[in-house]
């Protein structure tokens, strides 16, 4: 059985996505990051970092295995089932730099521009703009190679996994897909899958 720690952000819906997706049984724990769940003894002894998602898995390679940051569980979640990450050593390696192409510029710069255009304490026009602007950048890049394939690293991966979450919060972002007719399509692909539909509403509040 494997635990799952995570809040309802894109990097928490990346690992409970992916659970559903291999079929692995898993147990939910919520950690409320408004509520500072995440610097609790008990979790920083999972994460050290503090940051969700953290999964505990008791048949680990060797036992009890505790994995963080998201890119990572998606990994170790792909290298346990076989499954998402590619069939040949040329597919392993576009679904990692898809993923980690997310994990570098997607999910940082998507986040700030979250940060900037809905949470900061008074405007900075500045920081608006800066991370809109290389919102939309990164938009074109996903559009551009999406065009050229049906999905990021070809067939369906840990690299769609990564960043759909982060796309499905793109009214924060300023960002019209009808602007991106490729990132669209891809989207409303991923967005009708049953997993991702039961892992993007994981935790439940």
């Amino acid at each position: 059985m494997i635990d799952l720690y995570t809040w309802t952000t894109p990097n928490g819906r990346k690992a409970s996505i992916m659970l559903e997706e291999v079929g692995l049984p898993y147990r939910v724990h919520a950690i409320d990051i408004s509520k500072g769940d995440q610097f609790k003894p008990e979790f920083v002894a999972i994460n050290p970092n503090s940051k969700i998602p953290a999964i505990v898995d008791d048949e680990g390679p060797g036992g009890r295995l505790a994995v963080f940051e998201s890119g990572a569980i998606l990994i170790y979640l792909a290298e346990k089932t076989g499954k998402l990450i590619g069939s040949s050593p040329r597919a392993r390696i576009e679904a990692i730099e898809w993923l980690m192409f997310q994990m570098g510029g997607v999910g940082p710069m998507f986040g700030q521009t979250h940060h900037f255009r809905r949470f900061a304490p008074e405007p900075i026009p500045y920081a608006v703009e800066r991370y809109t602007k290389e919102t939309q950048r990164l938009y074109g890049v996903l559009d551009q190679r999406l065009g050229q394939a049906e999905y990021l690293a070809g067939d369906y991966s840990i690299a769609d996994i990564a960043t759909y979450p982060w796309t499905a919060r793109h009214e924060w972002q300023g960002v019209t897909l009808a602007d991106y007719p490729n990132v669209k399509r891809w989207f409303d692909a991923i967005a009708a899958r049953p997993a991702v539909q039961r892992g993007m509403a994981v935790p439940k509040l």
